[in-house]
């Protein structure tokens, strides 16, 4: 158990906003299986086909990155089908994907399994602040996502990239989230408006470039769950942290959500709080 100075306090906190994939969903895995299909076609010399198919993986994610800025407005899915058919016919050389291989991929996300630790995790937290999510995705999978994958948790809300017209890490999509937290009343599930200029918000994400280099802009604090990412040969698709360094301000880091909730659990014991 860490000891009672380790970590800055959590306690005062209203409500905790999440980006999703990769964070609460096993992303990677999910996306490293679409890859790995395409990367297994070349021929064996091909320094792209390997298992993992770390490389690749990170080449699809820069392609999916620069389609988001070029395209901002479109959703996930398709820009998801849209990215990998391109991937694999400029990146790789193969043929172009038809739509029955590169449209489920891009509805698969919502398909995609929570980490062991995120739900009961997020069945703590919610007993201390209310939770809220900001994701890149779609609509339809992060419907999908929030009714199945993460249930029983429950959110007081969600905000995605589609319904914004921008994608993380723009601040237009952080604005929004500030201003929906605000106007949180009973009908939306939340109770009283949360102010994150008050400091009563804590923003909680694996993604360095997506979330935290942004967090750091804006003046948000914010939790890195670095799932590994923190080792020298830890992987994933949230930017290096020994190149980003420099451009980050998280207060706080765990391995994982269940580390995150055992440590906010520990603070509130200590100052004898009850749930909220």
């Amino acid at each position: 158990m860490a000891p009672e100075e380790k970590y800055p306090d959590l306690t005062g906190f209203k409500a905790l906003s999440f980006d999703c994939y990769g964070t609460l969903i096993d992303w990677e895995t999910g996306f490293q299986s679409a890859v790995r299909l395409l990367t297994s076609q070349l021929p064996a010399s091909h320094p792209l086909n390997t298992d993992p198919p770390v490389a690749a993986m990170q080449q699809l994610h820069d392609v999916q990155n620069a389609l988001e800025k070029a395209q901002p407005s479109l959703p996930y899915n398709e820009l998801l089908a849209e990215s990998i058919t391109k991937f694999a016919r400029e990146t790789l050389g193969l043929p172009g994907l038809s739509d029955s291989i590169a449209e489920p991929f891009g509805n698969a996300p919502g398909t995609w399994g929570p980490f062991p630790d995120t739900v009961p995790a997020l069945q703590r937290l919610e007993r201390r602040y209310k939770l809220a999510i900001l994701s890149n995705v779609d609509n339809r999978n992060i419907g999908a996502t929030v009714d199945k994958q993460l249930s029983p948790a429950r959110f007081a809300l969600v905000c995605t990239a589609q319904d914004i017209g921008s994608y993380k890490p723009s601040r237009r999509n952080f604005e929004h989230l500030f201003a929906r937290l605000k106007k949180l009343d009973d009908s939306d599930g939340g109770g009283v408006g949360v102010d994150w200029e008050k400091g009563e918000l804590l923003h909680v994400a694996r993604s360095l470039t997506a979330d935290h280099v942004p967090a750091r802009q804006i003046g948000l604090p914010s939790v890195w769950i670095s799932r590994g990412g923190d080792r020298e040969d830890g992987s994933g698709m949230g930017g290096d942290y020994r190149a980003l360094r420099d451009k980050v301000a998280f207060g706080w880091r765990f391995d994982t959500l269940g580390e995150f909730a055992d440590e906010v659990e520990r603070q509130f014991a200590l100052k004898g709080k009850t749930d909220s």
